[in-house]
């Protein structure tokens, strides 16, 4: 099994969590995530049973972080 740790120290760190919420919760059949804030950050936990499901589990995460950012950067 492989995993990774996501930290996201941003201001919008409550948000990412709220906005990935829904995503974490698809059941896929080889990659479990979990999310949870740890002093203030949201923490992203993925394992993954593959390489090829951990890029894919890596790549939509980061997109999603990107894209809340970026749309709390233009609401502010």
């Amino acid at each position: 099994m492989l995993s990774a740790k996501i930290r996201v120290v941003s201001d919008c760190s409550e948000t990412v969590l709220s906005a990935l919420g829904p995503e974490s919760g698809r059941i896929l059949p080889r990659t479990k995530v979990t999310l949870h804030n740890e002093d203030g950050n949201a923490v992203i936990d993925i394992t993954a049973s593959d390489t090829s499901a951990m890029r894919a589990a890596l790549n939509s995460y980061l997109e999603c972080i990107r894209i809340t950012e970026d749309i709390g950067n233009i609401t502010r």
